[in-house]
């Protein structure tokens, strides 16, 4: 009886130990989301210039301001702040000393994705018009290994991803900017069907950008039917419409996709593939000037290299807010990815060490 009893004990571990390394991971994207209005909601310098606002100035006060600083950056990031900062960690308030930066000189977005995904501020890469990226991707290591293999995709707005992720070198799908979703995940689903043509029926305000709610119902749907273990979803219009110097256009992309990230959150907890074994880690690819130069970014506009990050999941602890004086780096996050995985991230070039708070 004995005997038994010690090989129900093993046989149980075993599948305790599998069913532990059964993680899921999503990531999301703000590109060019300034970590005042995450931690600081709307600036008033920007919210009460005309030249800025182009929408009913009155509605766009009454939606974004107050005179408490925690309601203004609720008003914007609702799920941010009630659920992700209660339920995981956030970090970047420099108001508080909590620092998180750019490591690589540039500033701006290709070099700042390279950074967040190869953990390598190459100073090669600089350039958003740079070649198919040499440096091999924490995606493209993770697409590697027994549990994760084609089990990894990404949807982006934008269509450098395919040269910032290397599609073809790393071995797994990047649908990006107005690109068609591959034939053989649109048989036999209308709905990616249905969204893949929608995409090319609307008119496209950038060129090279698929607007950020046709880029995330897509991603919806093929999570729904596809299951990917590994998922990369990028968001664009917050450093488009910033460009463009409408910050109420820029807010309200910034309130959109708060409640997208919800959206799909509350999916993924529906969902007995992705229930209680998901994490979520958001960040941005860089930061942006301050008062007039906000609409710019790079190393020539100081605080540009200001960025943030949040992460929520079975294994994040509910710190919530970090306050703790400290200097992070982008850099950091391609390791911490494959941590939260169960990964040592190794390739053929330098990778930057995890954050060891987000495990503590």
């Amino acid at each position: 009886m004995y005997k038994y009893f010690f090989i129900f004990l093993f046989l149980a571990n075993t599948i305790n130990a599998q069913k532990s390394n059964e993680k899921n991971l999503v990531i999301i994207t703000l590109d060019g989301m300034r970590w005042q209005e995450v931690f600081g909601g709307a600036d008033s310098s920007l919210l009460f210039q005309k030249k800025y606002i182009t929408k009913d100035s009155t509605a766009i006060v009454k939606k974004y301001w107050s005179v408490n600083a925690e309601q203004r950056r609720q008003m914007i990031f609702p799920f941010l702040w009630n659920t992700i900062a209660k339920q995981g960690q956030i970090y970047g308030n420099r108001y508080l000393g909590n620092d998180v930066n750019n490591k690589n000189p540039y500033w701006f977005s290709y070099p700042g994705y390279n950074e967040i995904f190869t953990g390598f501020p190459d100073t090669l890469v600089n350039s958003n018009d740079y070649k198919a990226n040499p440096n091999e991707n924490v995606l493209a290591f993770l697409n590697k290994q027994s549990a994760y293999k084609n089990k990894v995709a990404a949807f982006t707005n934008w269509d450098a991803f395919k040269r910032i992720l290397n599609e073809q070198q790393s071995g797994f799908m990047v649908n990006d900017g107005m690109e068609n979703i591959p034939e053989k995940y649109l048989k036999d689903n209308p709905a990616l069907q249905a969204l893949n043509q929608v995409q090319f029926n609307v008119p496209a305000l950038w060129e090279t950008d698929r607007m950020d709610g046709i880029t995330y119902q897509i991603s919806k749907e093929f999570i729904k039917a596809n299951h990917p273990k590994i998922f990369y979803l990028s968001f664009g219009e917050t450093d488009e419409w910033a460009h463009e110097g409408k910050y109420d256009y820029y807010l309200d992309a910034a309130h959109y996709c708060d409640d997208m990230i919800r959206d799909l959150w509350n999916y993924l907890q529906s969902d007995a593939f992705y229930k209680g074994n998901s994490t979520l880690l958001i960040t941005t690819d860089h930061g942006r000037g301050r008062g007039d130069q906000w609409t710019s970014h790079n190393n020539k506009i100081p605080f540009s290299n200001e960025i943030w990050f949040a992460a929520m999941g079975p294994s994040i602890k509910s710190l919530g807010e970090i306050n703790t004086k400290q200097q992070l780096y982008q850099a950091q996050l391609a390791q911490t990815i494959a941590a939260i995985l169960g990964y040592n991230f190794t390739t053929n070039h330098p990778v930057e060490s995890r954050i060891e708070e987000l495990f503590k």
